[in-house]
């Protein structure tokens, strides 16, 4: 019966269909459905505004949606759920406080074209899309103008340009907004033009669908990534905060991911009153190892306008970080780091 077991749990053969996280159900279905504005998410959750422990903001300029999907793992009648933690605004977004800006990371300054960020040697990142699924309040693009980001299928032909020149560049790092909110036909002639480049190596994603929207890993999605796979690695670094995200609906789409070839890591950002226990950490860790994704960073807070009330101070992500040597196995221990404007990586706090 192990033996059996094992061959179960082993990749299909070329050709073999692959199990995703909601067969035929269409995610952008999903989407129209999903929650928007305050009163439409408390009212889900049969919380009364009226008696929020702290004040909330009416009409957001960063507004609020929430696929229905995610906010089935908040608990109802908890304002303290730490999912809801992560979405609901808070009238302390509108704090100016000092060393908190509009561009933290300094995507601008390394924004080469439109749309294309280097600010590392071997890989670049390009904006694909401006949309996201879900409106972490702790975005560190919540600033950012996509109103300016090329549009349309042809709108990409200065990154690609520049790509084509670009020495030393052999990864493509695809974000946004989401990558993943491309459609299928449009995601697809992206990669196409990738997979064109001979000094591309490595295509990788970041992406919170795998976790905030599971419908999204459709069918045609895992069999395009399949496809490019066989010629590039595939990368995918999703992002999950909190061990009450991940359930069944992730871990099926994780499995259609895995057995499409793509390497799955995950990335968290630490913050206060959310995950800043190392119970709760460690909890993440081995839910994500789980359903076959490896830690990869714990992110210190970007400081961009409207976050501060979610920093914890470095100190306590340090001691964190030794709580959870003892705890786990190395392999599922992130790397602790920050971003900081103009440094050519990411700076490990250890």
């Amino acid at each position: 019966m192990k033996y059996r077991k094992m061959l179960t749990s082993l990749p299909k053969p070329p050709g073999a269909p692959i199990p995703t996280a909601h067969g035929p159900r269409d995610w952008q279905k999903d989407m129209q459905d999903a929650l928007r504005g305050r009163d439409a998410l408390l009212q889900f959750l049969e919380l009364n505004p009226t008696e929020a422990p702290e004040s909330l903001l009416e009409n957001p300029k960063f507004p609020i949606l929430v696929p229905r999907g995610f906010a089935r793992r908040m608990r109802p009648k908890d304002w303290r759920d730490p999912l809801l933690a992560q979405v609901l605004a808070l009238s302390r977004e509108n704090l100016r406080v000092d060393d908190f800006s509009d561009d933290a990371v300094g995507d601008l300054a390394s924004q080469v074209v439109p749309g294309v960020l280097h600010k590392y040697a071997s890989r670049v990142l390009m904006m694909i899309s401006a949309q996201c699924a879900i409106h972490c309040r702790y975005c560190f693009r919540r600033e950012f103008p996509y109103g300016d980001l090329p549009r349309g299928k042809d709108g990409h032909e200065d990154a690609w340009s520049y790509l084509e020149n670009a020495e030393g560049v052999d990864e493509i790092v695809f974000s946004g907004g989401d990558p993943l909110f491309l459609d299928n036909k449009r995601l697809e002639g992206i990669l196409d033009h990738a997979a064109s480049l001979p000094r591309i190596r490595t295509l990788r994603f970041h992406t919170r669908l795998p976790i905030v929207l599971p419908s999204r890993i459709d069918s045609g999605l895992v069999n395009m990534l399949a496809k490019a796979g066989d010629t590039r690695a595939v990368v995918m670094v999703v992002h999950a905060n909190h061990p009450n995200e991940l359930d069944e609906t992730t871990r099926m789409a994780a499995q259609a991911l895995r057995r499409a070839g793509v390497l799955l890591l995950n990335q968290t950002v630490l913050l206060h009153g959310i995950n800043d226990d190392a119970d709760t950490l460690a909890d993440l860790s081995r839910a994500l190892v789980a359903q076959g994704i490896l830690p990869y960073y714990l992110h210190q807070l970007d400081r961009v306008s409207g976050t501060a009330h979610f920093e914890t101070p470095e100190s306590h992500g340090l001691e964190l970080i030794a709580s959870l040597r003892e705890k786990l196995p190395g392999y599922a221990v992130p790397a602790y780091v920050r971003e900081l404007a103009g440094e050519k990586h990411k700076r490990p706090l250890t």
